[in-house]
């Protein structure tokens, strides 16, 4: 392959080894020496990531404390600290397509704004989801026109919610009405559909096989393109392989541990790092490389399903979550269910500060992102749909202004804030589920 011309490198440069295929993040040989950089980031990598959280939270602890700045974080927001420039927080955001309220629909309607069809069978029907309406528009110029991931087994089925098929619950993204797109919760196969070859899971297994990494295979290609990049960005794709190396070595440390002490467990695939956390921190990482190396634009994650009955004993809570959310205004369940609501939290900080830390075109990954963080639910004591936890982060590229709390006086729409991430990435829609109009004042008056 010629990997350099006097111009530059296809942005969609591939390496290519025994069942592997390897992107590469976009580095200053791939910018014409006539395009600017920041047209470059901003124009050509549109990007939106929709991360949920379950069962809603304890408002009091999650409201910002100051009006219109995050100046005064509340305690289950204050480890964003460190992002808060790139962050707006959403009071009183409803879903109303969501009610008459029910786990089911919390799910579902998170991100298609759509009423579910109330069913036990297979004759469901929803709505198409945000982030396939984007795929389906920036997601076609990518290896994966989107990546759907997930923390917990999702293989019940029948009814799971007052007469809610469990599909409803199991799946956040639909690519139409009637067909849910499931979500994949093990990091090796997750990696392997992000970096294999191709090929059927036989056949990717058989190579995985025979070599020891699958950086193994492209290591004489590797050379061959260093040798025609600048120190800069030698660098840059160096510091990428070695987190491609460090989260394929987290997942087969994660495998090795499950064989050697295999532990069963309900809600957790076999092969996973054992703590939830260091699962978390891997289905993340591996969303920084999709967008890193331009192998996706759109992804979702649910970072817990609802009605979970996962508990956190790494953070000190044993109490199941799903019992936890229904507190019957118990203080101190609910201060255990906040616990949990901050480590979820601390987790999407975590993810947020790595994509700050990731330099791409004239500023970082994260200002070439966005990404929406929010649950369906807002008090779940209750299942209700109003004053949902919302944030959005990123879109400095975009004009995204930062550091702000939007405080609104009546319910508003979350269909608005889909439409306008929408519309941002370049994807014109005129309405969307029960939106009546796109949020004002997000963006700054600049074009992606």
């Amino acid at each position: 392959m010629n990997f350099i011309t006097r111009k530059s490198i296809p942005r969609r440069t591939l390496l290519k080894g025994m069942g592997a295929s390897l992107a590469l993040p976009l580095l200053d040989a791939m910018i014409p020496a006539a395009t600017a950089a920041v047209k470059t980031s901003a124009n050509n990598l549109r990007r939106l990531g929709y991360i949920f959280m379950p069962m809603g939270c304890d408002q009091s602890r999650w409201t910002p404390e100051s009006e219109n700045t995050l100046e005064k974080l509340s305690p289950i927001l204050d480890s964003l600290k460190p992002v808060k420039d790139k962050l707006t927080v959403f009071t009183n955001m409803e879903l109303r397509p969501a009610y008459p309220g029910s786990h089911a629909t919390s799910n579902s309607s998170f991100l298609s704004a759509a009423k579910a069809k109330v069913t036990e069978s297979t004759d469901y029907y929803l709505g198409t989801t945000a982030d396939q309406v984007a795929a389906k528009q920036i997601g076609q110029q990518t290896q994966l026109p989107s990546l759907e991931l997930a923390m917990d087994l999702l293989q019940t089925v029948g009814q799971c919610d007052n007469g809610y098929a469990c599909v409803y619950q199991n799946n956040l993204s639909w690519s139409s009405p009637t067909t849910p797109l499931p979500a994949e919760a093990h990091p090796r196969l997750v990696f392997e559909n992000l970096f294999g070859e191709g090929g059927t899971p036989q056949e990717r297994r058989a190579a995985l096989r025979k070599r020891a990494s699958l950086l193994d295979s492209i290591a004489e290609e590797m050379k061959r393109l260093q040798l025609g990049l600048g120190a800069g960005d030698r660098a840059r794709v160096s510091e990428y392989l070695d987190s491609i190396r460090e989260v394929e070595r987290r997942i087969q440390k994660a495998e090795t541990d499950t064989k050697d002490k295999p532990l069963p467990d309900l809600e957790r695939p076999m092969g996973v790092p054992a703590l939830y956390a260091d699962h978390a921190r891997l289905m993340f990482d591996l969303q920084l490389l999709a967008f890193q190396g331009d192998i996706t634009r759109v992804t979702t994650f649910q970072i817990a399903r609802e009605t979970s009955n996962r508990s956190y004993p790494e953070i000190g809570v044993s109490d199941p979550h799903h019992p936890l959310s229904h507190h019957g205004d118990n203080p101190a369940k609910i201060a255990r269910m906040a616990k949990i609501n901050a480590f979820h939290v601390s987790l999407f900080a975590e993810y947020l500060q790595k994509l700050q830390n990731t330099p791409e075109g004239n500023g970082s990954l994260l200002d070439n992102v966005l990404l929406l963080y929010g649950s369906g639910i807002g008090n779940p004591n209750v299942h209700d749909h109003t004053n949902l936890p919302i944030i959005v982060a990123g879109g400095a590229a975009g004009g995204m202004k930062g550091n702000r709390h939007l405080r609104y006086a009546k319910p508003t729409p979350l269909a608005n804030l889909h439409l306008t991430l929408l519309d941002k990435v370049g994807v014109r829609i005129d309405s969307f589920g029960d939106s009546n109009g796109k949020i004002k004042g997000l963006f700054e008056t600049l074009s992606i």
